[in-house]
């Protein structure tokens, strides 16, 4: 009987044979990094422009910096889908906002307003890392940065992305003079910081192979948004 039980079973189906567990994943790690630096009547913020998953390269020239007007720019790395679907719902309401004020939106409300979205959708989070950065209502430069489900922080510098690790703590030697002594601290000048941040993506270029081929940069001042570009290594 057992022989006869054994050679039925071979001959059943696979579907009959029993339950299988298929892993799928809704989300994907398309990698990016962003990092901004606020000061005194400015704010910078920059991307770098490879999309990629895993050792496979998409495209080597993709803007990840999104302006949602002409004081606030918004940086986005991880799963482009839901970079893409973030970006396009809340440009919708920066928009309907506009035509119901007559004004654009500031960027510290912006970054509230990011702040509920994200944590409306917590329980399905967006699987993307942002980084808000513009002038406030005085002409100031302020970066806002964000976990996944909505907290929000206001910082003067701020890295995220796949090097965000890597970057941190360059930017906090370099700008926040931590673990320094006898180095006064002074306001940090525009040209300074967008010295720093092409330093610091050339060394995250050299140790993450999601980041590379080349920045792009908006300065924010209140003359408007000014657009740069440099070029980083390829392989």
């Amino acid at each position: 009987m057992a022989m006869i039980n054994e050679s039925v079973g071979r001959n059943l189906p696979d579907y009959a044979a029993g339950a299988k567990n298929v892993q799928f994943s809704p989300y994907a790690d398309n990698g990016g990094s962003v990092v901004a630096i606020a000061g005194p009547g400015y704010a910078i913020i920059a991307s770098e422009t490879r999309l990629s998953s895993g050792y496979s390269i998409y495209t080597r020239n993709q803007e990840k910096l999104f302006t949602l007007s002409d004081r606030t720019v918004l940086g986005c790395s991880g799963c482009w889908c839901d970079i893409l679907t973030f970006t396009r719902i809340l440009a919708a309401r920066m928009q309907m906002y506009k035509h119901e004020h007559l004004k654009e939106m500031s960027t510290p409300a912006a970054a509230q307003m990011m702040s509920t979205m994200l944590y409306y959708k917590r329980f399905f989070p967006y699987y993307i890392s942002n980084i808000l950065a513009g002038l406030d209502e005085n002409g100031e430069g302020c970066i806002f940065s964000y976990d996944p489900i909505g907290h929000c922080e206001r910082n003067m510098y701020r890295a995220g992305g796949s090097s965000g690790a890597l970057l941190q703590p360059l930017l906090d030697n370099q700008v926040g003079h931590k673990n320094q002594e006898g180095v006064p601290k002074e306001p940090l000048s525009k040209e300074r910081a967008l010295s720093i941040i092409k330093d610091v993506f050339i060394s995250a270029a050299e140790r993450d192979i999601l980041t590379g081929d080349g920045i792009t940069i908006k300065i924010i001042t209140k003359d408007g948004i000014e657009d740069d570009y440099c070029s980083l290594r390829k392989d």
